[in-house]
């Protein structure tokens, strides 16, 4: 059996907003269902945050990205990410 990569082995969820894979059902026209996942629009980001006067990287969703823009780097420290 082969090893799976550091990547492949990391729970693929937004530091900020907490959402994770979701599963659900492909449907064909027949109504013929198969199991599938929603995986996360992942991105990993390296964020100046001013409090604490060093670079950070974080792994956020796209949503949570979003969110970084509008609420600012010191968000990171108040939300408990850092």
């Amino acid at each position: 059996m082969q090893k799976k990569t550091i990547r492949e082995r990391t729970h693929r969820k937004c530091a900020i907003t907490g959402r994770i894979t979701g599963f659900g059902q492909n449907v064909a026209h027949c109504n013929k269902k198969t199991k599938r996942t929603f995986q996360v629009n992942m991105h990993t980001k390296r964020v100046w945050v001013p409090c604490l006067g060093k670079f950070v990287r974080v792994r956020l969703s796209a949503r949570g990205l979003k969110t970084l823009d509008k609420n600012g780097a010191d968000f990171l420290v108040t939300a408990g990410v850092i």
